[in-house]
């Protein structure tokens, strides 16, 4: 059984949530959102809260359970406040800004890297070290973040590179004479 599955989700004030076969969706200041919950899972909106069930008592339909209430969630939590993912840039030289509405990075290479930033997020420069990336969708937010980082991971000896505010980086230790 699901334990994060049982609870139901309750929809916070100033949220319109409404529950249409297997879409959810959920109107708040900061946009919509749909989510479409798989078949194999039972979703219905009881007192102001979204209940979430199995069609079934399948391995298959308990995995999706679990996640399906998960989704609702965020898009619940998106929708009223969004999400933000923090980077920051360690190294001599390496900073960021924005070019409009491109992502300027200087990692290192012998060429400048440009990020075109999707629609639906919003990428804010506040220090040339620091990159933050907001939106109300958290799958959409975390992959723009993780993109970003990709161009130039925190490498192991210096520590140099892109990571995400808080990242611990395991260092190691150099060569020795």
């Amino acid at each position: 059984m699901s334990r994060i599955g049982k609870k139901p989700v309750s929809v916070p004030s100033g949220v319109n949530a409404s529950v249409e076969g297997q879409t959810v969706t959920a109107k708040g200041p900061k946009g919509e959102l749909t989510f479409v919950v798989n078949d194999e899972v039972l979703v219905k909106l009881e007192d102001g809260a979204i209940k979430v069930d199995p069609r079934d008592e399948s391995k298959d339909a308990r995995s999706k359970w679990g996640m399906s209430r998960t989704q609702i969630v965020n898009i619940l939590h998106g929708v009223k406040d969004g999400f933000e993912k923090r980077l920051e840039i360690t190294g001599v030289g390496y900073r960021a800004s924005m070019q409009g509405k491109n992502l300027q990075l200087a990692l290192g290479f012998s060429h400048d890297v440009v990020y075109e930033v999707p629609q639906g997020i919003t990428v804010a420069v506040p220090r040339p070290t620091e990159i933050v990336v907001t939106g109300i969708d958290k799958q959409q937010v975390g992959q723009v973040a993780a993109e970003i980082r990709e161009y130039r991971g925190p490498e192991p000896y210096k520590g140099k590179g892109v990571r995400y505010a808080g990242e611990v980086i395991v260092r190691k230790e150099g060569k020795k004479k």
